[in-house]
């Protein structure tokens, strides 16, 4: 079988995560790379034993050797690079948040749809092994019946995370670019896509979005609170964002503190860590029958979800099936992402569903 031949759009820093589901794969590989900045392409194409290297997007959708294109570039580009790339025949990954507006997400599915091919948003989170795990405990009524997610984000720094340059995150600040703040919107689309995932659709949403001052004229959009009710009866979720860049962690990749607790009517589920290493305690915990355990995980780094995000999707492409982002479920995280924002501007309760 011919392997599926891949384009990764953009080698920024998180390029490097997304090259390591390919390694070892017979169903897949990394044909070209594509980047306005060749130099810096080049160099990603040599450690990863790359011929092809582009400049321009469109000599990708001109090549027919490729079969499915990565988009790792800023938001505002998500919806056309999308759409052109469907109507070149290629399959679609790309990142999140999937669009800056229902409306954008509507016409990229409508794109993948007619042409036939498969779209889907790289959301790693959802294939993180201990939220993996979560889920499954849930599914098999290890907690009883769900009725709350609490979710908690926090920045800080380390002296072991990536360096990320400053151009990484200059359009970050740019909401016409970004399509909102570089916490709840940008980092926050993982864990909206996460309480998605583990608790089903969302009926409405409440938010207090504050700003945090970084540099002179530039913000961050926390601390932040958003409260939120799902579709399922009686099950409510919370999450909150707090800007700390003094708070030291340990952590090889981005200094962030991601905890989850999923609460239900025999038990509660504990997910300790996922980007950085912060509480001293196990990945995953369960509190039931009025004891503490350690749930065994046997993966636990960030890039596992990564590798396993990536291979899912080749999975998928190989045997057939529905991207567990695909399409649809992306638009509706985004309207559960937006419907917060919306809700912290005008100051009233937003449905999702609304949204566009």
């Amino acid at each position: 079988m011919t392997p599926i031949r891949v384009a990764i759009v953009g080698c920024g820093r998180i390029s490097d995560l997304h090259e390591l589901g390919y390694r070892g794969l017979d169903q897949a590989r990394i044909v070209a790379l594509c980047d306005t900045n060749r130099k810096r392409a080049q160099t990603k194409a040599r450690a990863w034993g790359v011929e092809r290297v582009y400049t321009d997007y469109r000599q990708v959708l001109d090549d027919p050797e490729i079969d499915l294109v990565e988009l790792l570039v800023p938001h505002d580009l998500h919806a056309p690079m999308t759409i052109a790339a469907c109507e070149a025949g290629k399959h679609v990954s790309v990142q999140k948040p999937m669009a800056l507006s229902a409306a954008e997400a509507d016409r990229m599915i409508a794109a993948a749809q007619k042409a036939g091919v498969v779209l889907r948003v790289y959301e790693n989170f959802v294939f993180y092994p201990p939220h993996v795990r979560a889920k499954e405990m849930i599914e098999a009524g290890e907690i009883g019946d769900p009725q709350m997610i609490r979710m908690h984000v926090s920045t800080g720094k380390s002296k072991t995370a990536w360096k990320v340059p400053l151009s990484a995150w200059a359009w970050r600040f740019n909401e016409q670019r970004c399509g909102g703040g570089p916490l709840v919107f940008d980092h926050g689309y993982h864990i909206f896509s996460l309480a998605y995932h583990l608790m089903g659709p969302v009926e409405r949403v409440v938010a207090w979005i504050d700003r945090s001052p970084v540099v002179p004229t530039k913000y961050v959009d926390a601390p932040a609170v958003i409260m939120f009710q799902f579709k399922a009866p009686r099950r409510y979720g919370v999450m909150d964002f707090a800007h700390t860049p003094n708070l030291v962690m340990d952590s090889i990749y981005y200094a962030d503190d991601d905890r989850v607790e999923v609460i239900g009517d025999r038990g509660v589920i504990f997910i300790n860590r996922c980007t950085a290493k912060t509480v001293n305690l196990p990945p995953l915990m369960l509190f039931k029958d009025g004891k503490t355990t350690s749930i065994p995980v046997d993966r636990y780094e960030w890039h596992d979800s990564f590798i396993d995000c990536t291979r899912h999707l080749v999975q998928v492409l190989t045997t057939g099936g529905r991207p567990v982002l695909d399409g649809p479920t992306g638009k509706a995280v985004l309207q559960f992402t937006l419907a917060a924002l919306i809700s912290s501007s005008t100051g009233r309760e937003v449905r999702p569903d609304e949204v566009d």
